[in-house]
């Protein structure tokens, strides 16, 4: 196997009626002036609110509500945030519901904690973060793995500029993780986050490992990948079928953590290159994050198998149980079972239809950064070839 750090402090709490315990969780850590993160009024609706609130009252334990995070978390709104926490002298971050939540909190964790500095220059690099508020979260959507990853994700909506913060402050102190409370999800969101799960292990099985050829040096990875990558697909299956069933719905929320927590990736390194493509249309277009992954995976995969054959014929025969001697079959059949849980695979089914060349060049120089990043794991692209691919995506 090839080098690597593995650090991963989240404590998880997973099952039914966990959230019962959110009380003596943040005491643990020391909160006493709870801030908390949520987004849609779903978490009103099903009394999840109003249950940790009674929760974190009965504790004596003081808090402050801050809603309304929308899908594709904004900065301005992360940044509303950061004021407001520090003028409530919050000590402690909850974010309650989806990866947008969860995101947010972090970036309100960090601002916060770093009061004469502007959120954003830590997003864009100009500062590294070296303090944050403790986070916790209670996850209500399966799907982007935040609540054990290093990662947060904000949109500049002034500019459409899309990018991700990775930091093990970012870790969240706690994880509580009822399965029971996706159960309100609506089909569609639950397919965004099938296929966002997916594409976390998929942008890292895809990477490269430093001195060996396609990863083949990590076989221990490379076996937890596809066994979470199978583990998805069938649940999933199943998960469409029926939110309610308790079994899938609980495969796939432990899938999402274990696909995001770096667990899926280790001795590889990755452009993390489907979620660049996706991101730029995310943020262009304000489409689900989990549907313009599945529009991009496609024409990324079909643009570089021929170059990297070896390595998606045994995704063919370890995830799919195909014979494939061509690297094909498997990136098809991928795109079938997007097609099956009814996520789109061009522009045309993400509803933004057939875009101009004016607009495939904007989103090539978005996606590059205006030639400040450079593609060079697994398969190297340049600017012609992330031009081609979203051009694959455009009809």
């Amino acid at each position: 196997m090839q080098n690597f750090i593995y650090n991963n402090p989240t404590k998880v709490i997973f099952g039914k009626d966990t959230e019962n315990t959110v009380a003596n969780e943040i005491k643990n850590f020391g909160g006493k002036k709870v801030f908390i993160v949520y987004g849609s009024k779903s978490v009103k609706e099903s009394g999840l609110l109003e249950k940790i609130e009674n929760i974190i009252k009965n504790e004596n334990i003081e808090y402050y509500l801050f809603g309304g995070v929308k899908a594709n978390p904004t900065l301005s709104y992360a940044r509303e945030g950061v004021k407001k926490a520090i003028d409530f002298k919050s000590d402690f971050i909850l974010g309650i519901g989806g990866g947008s939540a969860i995101d947010t909190a972090k970036a309100i964790a960090i601002g916060a904690a770093n009061s004469d500095t502007d959120i954003w220059d830590f997003w864009t690099g100009i500062k590294k973060v070296e303090k944050a508020l403790p986070v916790g979260c209670i996850l209500t959507i399966s799907a982007a793995g935040s609540e054990t990853s290093t990662a947060s994700v904000l949109t500049d909506e002034e500019t459409l500029d899309k990018r991700g913060l990775h930091t093990d402050f970012n870790r969240p102190k706690f994880a509580i993780m009822n399965p029971c409370l996706t159960f309100t999800l609506p089909y569609y969101q639950v397919a965004c986050g099938i296929v966002d799960m997916l594409m976390h292990t998929f942008d890292r099985y895809f990477g490269d490992s430093e001195g060996s050829i396609n990863g083949d040096n990590n076989q221990t990875t490379d076996a937890i990948a596809e066994a979470i990558l199978r583990t998805i697909i069938k649940n999933g299956s199943i998960a469409m079928k029926d939110k309610t069933n308790y079994d899938a719905m609980s495969e796939l929320m432990w899938c999402g953590s274990l696909s995001h927590n770096t667990l899926t990736g280790l001795g590889l390194v990755s452009n993390f290159i489907t979620h660049k493509f996706g991101h730029e249309l995310s943020a262009k277009f304000d489409c689900a994050h989990g549907a313009s992954l599945s529009v991009m995976w496609g024409p990324w995969a079909k643009y570089c198998y021929k170059d990297k054959k070896e390595r998606f014929i045994q995704y063919s025969k370890n995830v799919w149980n195909i014979d494939d001697d061509t690297g094909l079959k498997g990136i098809e059949k991928t795109i079938e079972y997007f097609k099956q849980i009814n996520m789109p695979t061009n522009f045309t089914e993400l509803g933004i239809g057939i875009q101009s060349e004016e607009v495939l060049e904007d989103l090539t120089r978005r996606c590059i950064k205006d030639g400040k990043i450079e593609f060079k794991y697994f398969r190297a692209l340049n600017r012609e070839d992330v031009y081609n691919i979203f051009k694959m995506a455009n009809v």
